[in-house]
Order: structure tokens, then sequence, then C-alpha cells
């Protein structure tokens, strides 16, 4: 069966599918990525799969194109104006991850080596991205049982930041509706009014950043559209060979430049509806780069994994809680925002979502609190998972 490409990557894409129905159902609690990593290693290891099903299915060649495609993108989702206006959201995110990454080289270093350290970081501070970047170079020193360390951080890291986020969020969200129930009901009133006029002109300058292009409409087709995203990771991929600096970072940086000037429009791969497909290939690439992984390293490596979420993620919310202060902001408010690095969008979305549920006792209180909640820790999951990760990622496995 496993001969014929098309019954291997049904096999692959019905273990995402097991693994976005189970996201589905426990509301993002039990992440896709934790689902289809261990899902593959027990199907691995239990000889079900075959450690090649990705080559037979004819989908490695490809996914291992799509890092520097997919960076290109992200480079094309920077909504500059709301950054700008969020600006305590942004420092007090990269407070977070950069606190975070100097305790585990100091802390965690003199326990497991720097090496070691280092390969966590990247996906502790952002996500699927940085583990691709770290990935990668772990692959080309010849270190692939290293390659353990980052995939336990990414299908770990979600079950520790979503309920300590849901934590501060819910008492942030508490006191949102004490100072509503506190005021006048015109005061209620305006307060629900300026938070919703918040979000609609966060939706508006969105609109217009994706609608800013020199392209005319009329051949933003498909095709073109992905044209140009190749043509973008291209030509990151030629400037790392020219510069040695990672085409990572130029992938991102093209990505935002060229969606500053018109030459990308907002959300280039979701316009060209790729963004999903290439996604799932790009999950290919993570799954095959767990092949060499035995059981013996999965149970070998798992203490130092939890030391380094342990101290990440303590490194994380000390850094928002200092930078929370500086700005002035309640540290229920901007602990949250730090954390999302650790679990990003959706998972933001709907921990805002459910915070304002269960907390507001009627409609008016839920749209306050939700309309509070919402923008800073968008703001703050698209900083870390969308930039910082990958700069980090980027800057600190080329010290290896």
């Amino acid at each position: 069966m496993f001969d014929e490409p098309i019954f291997a990557a049904m096999l692959i894409f019905g273990l995402f599918a097991l693994g976005e129905f189970i996201s589905i159902i426990t509301r993002a609690r039990v992440p896709m990525l934790f689902v289809v990593a261990f899902g593959y290693l027990i199907l691995l290891w239990t000889g079900v799969f075959p450690a090649d099903i990705a080559d037979r299915a004819n989908l490695t060649a490809f996914a291992a194109m799509l890092p520097a495609v997919l960076i290109t993108h992200m480079g094309t989702l920077i909504p500059f104006k709301q950054i700008k206006e969020q600006y305590k959201a942004v420092l007090i995110a990269l407070s977070g991850i950069t606190i975070a990454a100097i305790l585990v080289i100091l802390i965690v270093t003199p326990f497991i080596g720097y090496t070691e350290s280092v390969v966590g970081i990247g996906p502790l501070t952002g996500g699927i991205i940085a583990f691709i970047i770290t990935s990668e170079r772990l692959q080309e020193l010849g270190m692939v049982s290293l390659v353990t360390i980052p995939v336990l951080v990414l299908a770990l890291q979600k079950f520790i930041g979503m309920p300590l986020a849901t934590h501060f969020l819910r008492k942030r969200g508490n006191t949102v509706k004490e100072m509503l129930r506190s005021q006048s009901e015109t005061a209620a009133t305006t307060a629900t009014a300026d938070a919703a006029t918040t979000v609609k002109k966060k939706e508006k300058e969105k609109e217009e950043t994706t609608a800013k292009t020199l392209l005319p409409e009329k051949y933003q087709t498909h095709i073109i559209l992905l044209f140009q995203v190749f043509l973008g990771a291209s030509l990151a991929i030629g400037l790392e060979n020219l510069t040695g600096l990672s085409y990572s970072l130029w992938a991102l940086a093209i990505g935002i430049t060229g969606t500053y000037f018109g030459f990308f429009t907002g959300s280039i791969m979701e316009r060209a509806n790729s963004f999903g497909i290439t996604m799932a290939l790009l999950i290919v690439f993570v799954m095959s780069s767990m092949n060499d992984v035995t059981p013996g390293m999965f149970v070998g490596y798992l203490p130092p994994v939890l030391l380094i979420l342990a101290v990440g993620v303590t490194g994380i919310m000390i850094g928002g809680y200092v930078a929370s202060k500086l700005c002035k902001w309640d540290t229920n408010k901007g602990i949250p925002v730090a954390l999302t690095a650790l679990f990003g969008f959706p998972g933001d979305y709907i921990l805002c979502e459910e915070v304002a549920r269960s907390v507001g006792k009627d409609e008016k209180e839920e749209k306050a609190i939700f309309n509070e909640l919402l923008t800073p820790m968008l703001v703050g999951g698209f900083t870390t998972v969308t930039i910082a990760s990958i700069v980090v990622a980027s800057i600190l496995i080329g010290t290896i």
C-alpha cells in the first residue's frame, strides 16, 4: 500500500485531520501539532508508518522549499499602524522572550550544555517556523538526535502557556467587570464603545494594508500571487548565499518591505488560496525531521526539555511583569501578552473569547472584556510568533 504515493499521502493527511479534529473538540487545549508529533512517533516506533512515508508520498522535496516561502508570506502580515498604536504590547512581548532566552542560556546551559539550550529557545519563543530554522541547522551539523528537544518544546509549550494566560486574563477580566459596574451607565457604555471603535479601527487598517499594492486587482490572480511570493523566497535564498546571513531573516525583511512598498499584497498566500496546503506540507517537513528520534532519545531528552520549559516560561513571565510595570499596564493584562509566545494565533483569540464569556455576566460585559483583551493579545502573539521568534532562532542557531 505504501508503494502508492496517493495512499501514503492519504495516511499522512489522515493523521493531520485527526490532530485538527482533536484540537477543535478541545478548543485548542490539545494542539494539533501535539497530536501529529506524538502520533507520528508512535506510528513510526510501532512500525505502522515506514520512516520514508513522506518520500513515498512524493511530498518531501516540495515541502523542503516551503520555509522561505512561508516566512516571506509572514512578512506580508505585518500591520504597521496597529503595531505602532499597540507599541506597549510589542515591548512587553519582546521583553518576555528576551528575558526567557537570557535565562535559558544562563541557567540551563550549565546543566545540559549550550547547544542543547539554544535549540530549545527558538520554538519556546515562537512556533513552527522557529522550529524549522532550528531543525535545518541541526541536520546541517549532523546533530539529528537533538531535534528531539525542539520537537518536545513545540509539542508541550501550549499546555503550559494557555492555562497560565487564562489565569491572568480572568483576573484582568474581573477588573474590567468591576470597573464597569463602579462607573455610571454612560461611562460604561462609552468604555464599551471606545473598545469597539478600537477593534473596528484595527480591522479598517488591516483592510487598508491589504489593499495597498502596486499590482492592479485584476492581475492579482492565484498564480501571479504565488509567483510573487516564490520570487521573494528565491531572492532570500540567493541573498543568504551571497551574504551568509540566514535566508529566514532575508525572507522576513523582503516580505515586510515588499508589502510596505506595495510589491506584495497583504496576507499574500491567503489571498492566493494556498496558505492551508502550504502549512500542511510544512508540517510534513516537521514530521520528517523526527524520523531518527528513538524512544530512548525521547525519554532521555524529556528532563532537559522540562527544564528549558520551566526556566523559559518563568523568564517570559518575569519579562512580561517588568515591562508591564515600566509601561504602567496592569500586570494581569501584560503577562498574558508575553505568554502568547507559547501559543500564538488562534489560541490568543480563543482564550479572549472564552474568558469574556465566562467572566462577563451579560452581553455588554462580555463585549467590553473581550474588546479590552483582544487587541493587545493579537499584537503580542503576532510580534512573538511572526517576527521575534524568527530573528531569535536565526541568530542563536547561528552561534552553534
